[in-house]
């Protein structure tokens, strides 16, 4: 119960920043907002508040902002209407929306940074059979301070400065035994692995593994965490946009790479039941993730309506409605196949062994 509470929780947040910046904008340039609406179905709340209605509806896996105005039945020529504003100021109410959604993500990453995150330390928890670290001599319980120098304080630290030393063959390890520091020399081991979008990348391995129960709380000032947060923010962009290439190209597979409510629902029971930081670290990751989607310049998505008013820009009059029907048709056929493949997906990935357990009895 707690787990779809969070979810919902979370869901809400992403679909109330995401129409707020749309509303924002939509204010901004005068244009009416009729209705926000949290959610699609039958309504539960409902309250007017100057000239917009806001309500929340039963199913709560979307949302909308309906501007005065937004479509050729409706539009009337007043000048608080959609249609009635330039193609620039239409595509800014559209891009606010994603961009709402990146800001939210910078500010989780923000807090998660100001408030404090756990690390685990530079204690080492076991060794690898075969790895140079224990042909090296080095033991469960020692704590790496130094590689080539370099002094490391968290894993991290030692995973990176590994990697920096990957064209080399053998690496300087500092480290303490009890009350004794020893400097010894590691050999490395190459190996190819694959990155987090499925590429293939050389790395070297040490052979040593952390001890899973020292961990600590870091904690940086305001305007470090801001910098750290935008190169967090700058990361995940790169990082996103190169999945979705490699998936377009197929390059990896959209079945590894792909998850939806379900898949979101699975890894939110995880992370309520490690705390609030990993809540927020869900929430960063999935707003950044919504507002770079959702400005891929396809049909239906924010990026496919942007794309279009960039060809009625650059043509000097807008597509005629046959055409627009046509591409929303095309887009909605192309929401549905995801959404069904998605879900497919989720459950064959998530939940394929409860379900052949249910159907094997």
């Amino acid at each position: 119960m707690i787990s779809l509470l969070v979810f919902l929780f979370i869901l809400g947040i992403l679909i109330v920043v995401h129409e707020l910046g749309h509303f924002m904008l939509a204010r901004k340039v005068g244009v009416q907002v009729e209705k926000f609406s949290l959610g699609f179905g039958p309504k539960i709340v409902s309250k007017i508040v100057r000239d917009t209605e806001y309500d929340i509806r039963l199913i709560p896996l979307g949302g909308y902002v309906k501007l005065a105005g937004d479509n050729p039945e409706e539009y009337k020529g007043g000048r608080n209407e959609y249609l009635s504003k330039s193609p620039l100021q239409r595509a800014l109410i559209i891009f606010f929306g994603p961009l709402f959604n990146y800001i939210l993500g910078f500010l989780c990453f923000w807090l998660i940074f100001f408030t404090g995150y756990p690390m685990l330390t530079t204690k080492v928890g076991g060794l690898i059979d075969g790895l140079g670290a224990k042909a090296a001599g080095i033991q469960a319980g020692d704590k790496i301070t130094g590689i080539e120098g370099k002094k490391v304080l968290f894993w991290e630290d030692i995973q990176k400065a590994v990697l920096a030393q990957k064209d080399k063959e053998v690496v300087g390890v500092s480290l303490l035994r009890g009350d004794k520091e020893y400097n010894i020399e590691v050999r490395l081991e190459q190996r190819q692995l694959e990155d987090p979008i499925g590429g293939k990348r050389r790395v070297a391995l040490l052979g040593i593994a952390p001890f899973m129960d020292e961990v600590v709380r870091v904690r940086h000032g305001i305007a470090e965490s801001f910098v750290l947060s935008a190169g967090k923010i700058y990361e995940m962009t790169v990082l996103t946009y190169k999945a979705l290439f490699k998936m377009a190209t197929g390059a990896t597979s959209m079945r590894e790479s792909l998850t939806g409510p379900l898949g979101i629902f699975y890894i939110t029971s995880k992370a309520a039941s490690i705390g609030l930081i990993a809540v927020l670290h869900l929430i960063a990751v999935i707003s950044v993730s919504l507002g770079l989607f959702n400005l891929l310049p396809l049909p239906l998505l924010d990026g496919g309506h942007i794309f279009l008013l960039a060809v009625e820009k650059f043509r000097g009059r807008p597509l005629s409605p046959k055409s627009e029907q046509a591409i929303t048709k095309i887009g909605l056929a192309m929401i549905i196949m995801l959404a069904a493949f998605v879900t497919y997906n989720d459950l064959m990935r998530f939940f394929g062994d409860k379900i052949a357990s249910f159907f094997n009895r």
